[in-house]
């Protein structure tokens, strides 16, 4: 009992001490629970992988072989380290046969992908500006009907991943997040996507999963960590001083835009049994005695364009990859735009939403379905767009939406979740 009195009057006695020495244990605990935890989920990851690859193979079959286009640069430099450690070992697990290409510099991608061979699929480990712009090199080819089919991969590594909730379920554990996206590339199962192919009037074609963002709210997110020193309160700092320099907001913007298209029936992935010879002959013998009528080519339609004038302190065109798996009526792109009658309060409060979700708009926003639309600017506009979280300058713009153009792998669980969603 003495020893015990003895322990606690030294640490009253050395208080400071005692309480950094309580805090560094403290911290230190944390830091090897949250390892210990890693480390849990990894080796779970690896047993599903491992039953992939137990699986017998075919003769006549071969492994699967994958391209990985690599940013190391994402996450702050950690991204091969985070793949090599996370990702890696769940595909040679399961037996697929990767080849694995780092990018060097920005740009590389869109390069590398105009040199890619065929491949069973294509793995893109890394953030938004990776994914559009392998998508991008991807589409400009000029084979790209072909390789337009081979299903895409995503393994959420980079600071921004707007792709990955419609794809996977996301937490707040970044190892667990990159080993069920890697996961959902073993069970195969895919969704279409829509693309949208963004068009200067010189430049050739970017193309975007998630879409093209114009405006004031824009501009304020992308100064938000010059005002780092206000931590919490740094939000709120750049909204109100960007009220302080340019109030109102507000800019005229002329949209012309084709109506939505009526999107066809899916196709049955499954073929339907061959006829036997004797009934393929006999119908062959039909159609030489008796051709079909040929039906007389309809004329097409003039495209009918319908031009709006918006008045907004920013514009988002959009893609309907927030669900994949909808069934929809139409094949369209959306047109969001903020209502230009904004307090500075509103436009603070609304701001902060919008760091959060940027496609989030409210019930007085104007919004807008189309199949094409043309983007012209208030003359002396500059500034800049958001295509997919990456920078471009503004300029007249043609946005065209390409229909269930790739086809992304996601997860089993959430295809069921979003299936059963209300639409």
């Amino acid at each position: 009992m003495a020893r015990v009195v003895k322990v606690f009057r030294t640490l009253r006695n050395h208080w400071k001490k005692s309480t950094v020495a309580a805090c560094v244990v403290s911290y230190g605990g944390f830091w090897l629970y949250g390892k210990h935890c890693d480390s849990v989920v990894r080796r779970e990851a690896c047993q599903l992988a491992r039953e992939f690859g137990r699986q017998q193979v075919a003769p006549q079959e071969r492994l699967k072989k994958a391209t990985v286009i690599l940013n190391p640069a994402a996450s702050n430099g950690k991204a091969n380290n985070l793949f090599e450690k996370n990702a890696a070992p769940i595909l040679h697990l399961a037996g697929v046969e990767i080849t694995v290409v780092k990018t060097d510099y920005e740009g590389q991608a869109k390069k590398l992908m105009e040199l890619m061979e065929q491949t069973d699929m294509l793995i893109v480990a890394g953030g938004d500006g990776t994914l559009q712009e392998v998508i991008t090199g991807l589409l400009r080819r000029p084979d790209q009907e072909v390789f337009s089919s081979t299903p895409i991969g995503f393994i959420p590594l980079g600071s921004h991943n707007s792709l990955s909730p419609s794809l996977h379920f996301l937490s707040d554990n970044k190892v667990k997040d990159i080993t069920a996206a890697t996961l959902s590339i073993l069970q195969g199962e895919t969704v279409p996507v829509d693309v949208l192919q963004i068009k200067g009037e010189k430049e050739q074609p970017v193309f975007a999963l998630i879409g093209l963002r114009w405006g004031a709210f824009r501009d304020v997110a992308a100064k938000i960590s010059k005002y780092w020193y206000l931590g919490p309160l740094k939000t709120n700092a750049a909204h109100w001083f960007h009220t302080l320099r340019e109030w109102p907001l507000v800019h005229d913007v002329s949209v012309s835009l084709l109506a939505p298209r009526p999107r066809p029936p899916d196709l049955d992935p499954q073929r339907p049994p061959r006829p036997n010879l004797l009934h393929r002959i006999i119908r062959r013998l039909k159609n030489y005695w008796s051709p079909p009528a040929e039906e007389p080519l309809k004329p097409e339609e003039p495209e009918t364009w319908e031009e709006q004038q918006l008045s907004t302190p920013e514009l988002y065109i959009q893609t309907l990859n927030k669900n994949p798996a909808e069934r929809r009526i139409n094949d369209a792109l959306m047109i969001c735009a903020e209502p230009g009658n904004r307090t500075v309060g509103e436009f603070i409060s609304v701001g902060n939403k919008k760091v959060k979700d940027p496609t989030l708009f409210t019930e007085n926003s104007t919004k807008l379905e189309a199949s094409v639309c043309r983007l012209t600017l208030p003359e002396g506009a500059a500034g800049f767009y958001n295509i997919d979280n990456e920078e471009y300058e503004a300029m007249p713009v043609e946005v065209r939406l390409l229909p269930r153009k790739l086809r992304f792998f996601i997860s089993t669980k959430r295809r069921e979740e979003l299936v059963s969603q209300p639409q």
